[in-house]
Formats: structure tokens, sequence, C-alpha cells
């Protein structure tokens, strides 16, 4: 099954192509599912082995892979020509992978590596670089697709909306059960099962879902507790259609907020339209930082915010829905039209034991930024 038309592969890969001869590449290696995906509708989570997609300049492509995808590969990509290499005790894919490339005559070419990934680990890339260093010029590349991916097509954009629409219709199946006495348990089933009933997809890295002192965390812990008369719990969680994720992020309260609550939430929802007025073209993920920053000092939350608020989202696997592109200080990646992107404010505050969390996923335009969730910002609470 593939979920996009053979035009819309037929533009990445031209996209591709082109991107490749500026940089003067021969080839590309393509280790990261998420490039994998995105140019020829690849879906597996084999990528925990060894796997590379070559590409040559002329846009002809072979995959490497185990037996045990070749399934996967032929009913979810555009894929022709896929080699196997052979489970077995000391296998070396890499000799494969050279011999594939010696076939297209790629021997002493330029070639770019997708380093940077989750699937190609350090033992693998070692292998990798014993087996080509020779065979030709290898060059880092891991920023290449990504850059790519950053810009949705239409058909990309509509599968987001999708994704914001389950999730925001998870958050509504899952809040009357906030209450005390609820189990986390409950709580996380409703909202993942909530997606996965609408045709949805699991997320790339768990839901986050934590109450009382896991209130501050952010990221996913195995255990559950149920939630107290007065209590603060802190999910994020998002809609995933087709790979696509669109997260949101909210901290609601059981009982009636503190007064804390209530000061860190100001600064919050101050932050995050501090930051919706930066997301606007002309200005660069940098810029966005600063102005939650700049929110944060006002409010004398220097300590208790995150050294970044939020990152680029679109088709992403396992470990994390998280794309490289991220609102650090200093990154000058401009913001153009048509990014989907994810901003939050998380502020943990553990003198006081008080976690306030904002956040939400936009569609950059030609001005503001399009706000997907219909949910409010308000704060939350049960009282």
């Amino acid at each position: 099954m593939l979920h996009f038309s053979p035009d819309e592969f037929a533009n990445r890969r031209a996209r591709l192509q082109a991107e490749m001869a500026e940089r003067k590449l021969d080839a590309l290696l393509l280790f990261a599912q998420d490039s994998i995906y995105w140019l020829t509708g690849y879906d597996t989570f084999g990528f925990c082995f060894f796997q590379c997609l070559v590409v040559k300049a002329d846009g002809e492509m072979r995959l490497l892979t185990r037996s045990a995808d070749l399934p996967q590969a032929r009913q979810t990509s555009n894929i022709e020509t896929i080699v196997l290499w052979r489970d077995r005790v000391g296998a070396n894919p890499a000799i494969e992978l050279r011999d594939i490339m010696d076939d297209m005559g790629l021997l002493g070419a330029r070639i770019g590596v997708e380093w940077a990934t989750h699937g190609l680990t350090a033992a693998n890339g070692r292998l990798v670089e014993e087996k080509l260093a020779s065979f030709g010029t290898l060059t880092d590349a891991s920023d290449l697709v990504p850059a790519l991916r950053l810009i949705k097509s239409d058909a990309e954009i509509a599968l987001i909306r999708d994704a914001a629409r389950m999730g925001d219709d998870a958050f509504e199946e899952m809040l009357p059960l906030v209450r005390e006495g609820a189990d986390e348990s409950a709580l996380l089933h409703a909202l993942q099962g909530s997606i996965l009933r609408a045709g949805g997809d699991y997320p790339a890295n768990p839901f986050v879902l934590g109450s009382g002192e896991d209130a501050l965390l952010c990221r996913y812990r195995s255990g559950r507790r149920t939630l107290g008369a007065q209590d603060q719990l802190t999910v994020e969680w998002s809609g995933v259609r087709a790979h696509y994720h669109a997260p949101a992020m909210r901290t609601m309260i059981v009982g009636r907020p503190l007064i804390r609550h209530e000061e860190l939430w100001t600064a919050a929802r101050e932050g995050l339209s501090a930051v919706e007025e930066a997301m606007r073209p002309g200005q660069s993920f940098g810029d966005v930082f600063d102005a939650h920053a700049r929110v944060m000092e006002e409010h004398d939350l220097v300590r208790h915010r995150l050294s970044a608020c939020g990152y680029s989202v679109g088709a992403r696997f396992a470990p994390s829905w998280m794309e490289p592109q991220m609102f650090v200080a200093g990154n000058a990646e401009p913001i153009r039209q048509g990014m989907t992107l994810f901003a939050h404010m998380i502020i943990m505050e553990p003198d006081s034991g008080t976690a306030m969390s904002l956040g939400q996923t936009y569609l950059t335009t030609d001005g503001a930024p399009e706000t997907l969730s219909r949910l409010p910002l308000d704060l939350a609470f049960t009282a």
C-alpha cells in the first residue's frame, strides 16, 4: 500500500536528484527509515538491522535488506530492485553493499552517506566505512533528505491535518476520565485506543503521561499511579496518520490549581503567543527559541525552562517523532511556508514540585502560523 501518488514520489525523486547534482554526488546511501519512506513508501521497522537504499544520480535505486523485509518492501514501496543479505554468524552486509555499488558502476564515485541516523548503528557504520573508504569518496550527507522533507506537500499536509484531528479526538475522549481515583493506565488506553480505532498508527515514541512528581517528566517511564484529590497531570501525545505526527502537550490539574500553577500557565501561554509571533517567514528557528526564552526570563523562569522549545514534525519512525530541525539558540534555519512545527512550553519547577506544559502543532503560512489543533489552551482543572 502506497500513501502517495506516483507523481508525488516522482517529484520527490526529482528534488533529491537536483540536490545531489548541486552537491556533486554520484550516489547517496540512505540508512534513515524516514528518508527511505519519504522517497519510496517503504514501511518497516526492519531498520533496526542493517539495510540501505542506494540512490544513483540518475535516479536508479537498489535496496539492500534482509529476507524478512522482502515482502514488506514489495508490498509497501515502489522499489524495483531488492537485494538480500543473509543472516549468518559473522555476516558483513557491507560487503554486499559494496558489491551492489560496484555493479551499479560506482567504483571511484563521490558518495553521500546518511551517518547521523538511528538506522545506522556505530558498529554498522564502521563496517560501511571499512568496506567503502577505498571504494569511493565518502561524504556526510545526513542533512540532505531531512532538508527536503522540511517543506511539506499538499498531500503531506492533508495527512498531518488528519493526525491533528485524531489527536484532538483522543484528548477529548481521555479528558472526562481525569479525576480523583483515575488510573493512569485508563488514560493512556483512552488516548492510544482512540487513535488506533480511528485508523491511525502507533507513534514513533511512547506518549508521555505522568502525574504527581512525575508530571515534571518529559519522557515516558514505566509504571502507573492513581490520581489523587489534588494532583497534576502532564500529557504529551500525538495523532498519527501514515506515520505523520501532530503532537500536542498539556498539564492538567485534578482539584483546583495552585497559585503557582496559574502563574506558570500564564508564563507558558505568553511564551506560546510569542513563539507564534516569531514563527513566520523572515524569521529563523533560533528567533522562535529566543522569543520563548525572553518570556521565560521575564517570569524569572530561566532555571526551569528547557534549552529547546519545539521542532519540525512529519513522518517519523522509532525512537522519536522529533525531526532534527529544532527551536534552539542560534539555529539559523529559516522559517518557510509549508512547514509543520510543534512548539512547546515546558516548565519544570522541582523546588515547588510544580509542572506546567503547553504545546501544539502549527502549519507555517506566508504570515501568521495556522494552529492545527482545535483544543483550547486554557488551564484545565476538575474542580
